[in-house]
């Protein structure tokens, strides 16, 4: 009889015991999302104010600058010239565009401080200063070259009007390279066999893995030489007869400022500050250089970021293995 009478408030302990653990498990997980969807709330407050401070306390980074008065424009072109960087010729066009188009601007500076870069990237903005050279006569461009202005930088700067430069700047490398490795020889030495598959029997040109071909070496240097004489032609027409009748002009040696000078490379010593004050003769400098939009960049960012952050809360993030 004792064991048939316990078998009952033994099962009845049981069901309250779990009845207990169910109850603390929905409380525990009761917390813990509404401590999740607190985090949540408490990161887009905060990111709310980050933008209200980008917003009120940042400058203002696309567009027009607000000028007053007459002054000289400055762009700027820093590093390497190309299609995804900051010196890229979107970039540099849309400044020159708004320095050129505002009825304030006396004269344009474009600052320069770049290895070089595209070829393609610096024939447009060569071809675009030509035409706004072209479309506004009474506004002159002076290229001021800072540290370096070198092969495509330097092919910007002679459609300028005139070069200016420092006694140590670097200027010149007009030439085109294309550069790359060989990994054949050590690719035998480790027992490595390269399976290149292609449809075409040049497809494969240039693959560091494969052995070079002759004729196709060929090709290349042709198609550099074609190059080199665009951006020779482009400084002739720019520089017109200040150059020098040297040939080593267009051997890709580079020199510095001074040296410029006497090659015809440069028109003159100063910087932009002095070209400003006495070529341009209006001291006030505006910067027309388009800036990163750090604002739009951190929404981005920060849309992003939500995005994982609400798809983690609401347990959308895959199955895991703890």
């Amino acid at each position: 009889m004792s064991g048939t009478s316990e078998t009952p408030r033994s099962d009845d302990d049981a069901w309250q015991r779990d009845v207990v653990n169910r109850l603390a498990f929905a409380a525990l997980n009761e917390q813990r999302r509404a401590r999740r969807w607190s985090i949540f709330f408490k990161s887009i407050l905060l990111a709310y104010l980050f933008l209200i401070f980008f917003a009120l306390y940042l400058p203002q980074q696309g567009g027009k600058p607000i000028t007053v008065g007459k002054h000289t424009a400055l762009v700027d072109v820093k590093g390497v010239i190309a299609a995804d960087a900051d010196a890229s010729a979107d970039n540099i066009v849309s400044g020159l565009r708004a320095a050129f188009e505002d009825e304030n601007t006396v004269g344009v500076i474009l600052r320069i401080n770049s290895p070089g870069g595209s070829p393609v990237q610096a024939g447009y903005v060569y071809d675009e200063i030509k035409r706004l050279r072209k479309k506004y006569p009474d506004t002159k461009l002076y290229a001021v070259v800072s540290d370096m202005c070198a092969s495509g930088g330097y092919y910007i700067a002679a459609a300028a009007d005139e070069i200016y430069a420092d006694k140590a700047s670097i200027v010149g490398s007009i030439g085109v390279l294309m550069n790359g490795f060989g990994f054949v020889d050590g690719m035998k030495k480790l027992g490595i066999e390269r399976r290149l598959y292609t449809a075409g029997e040049h497809k494969g040109m240039l693959d560091p893995f494969s052995p070079v071909k002759p004729d196709e070496v060929a090709h290349v240097k042709k198609m550099l030489e074609t190059i080199h004489q665009q951006f020779i032609q482009a400084v002739k027409d720019g520089r017109g007869d200040r150059l020098k009748d040297d040939p080593k002009i267009f051997s890709g040696l580079f020199w510095t400022g001074e040296e410029g000078v006497k090659l015809g490379l440069v028109d003159g010593l100063g910087s932009a500050g002095y070209v400003a004050r006495e070529i341009i003769k209006q001291e006030k400098i505006v910067d027309y250089t388009p800036k990163p939009d750090y604002l739009e960049r951190f929404a981005e960012r920060f849309g992003m970021a939500m995005a994982d952050t609400l798809a983690r809360i609401t347990g959308a993030e895959g199955a895991r293995l703890r």
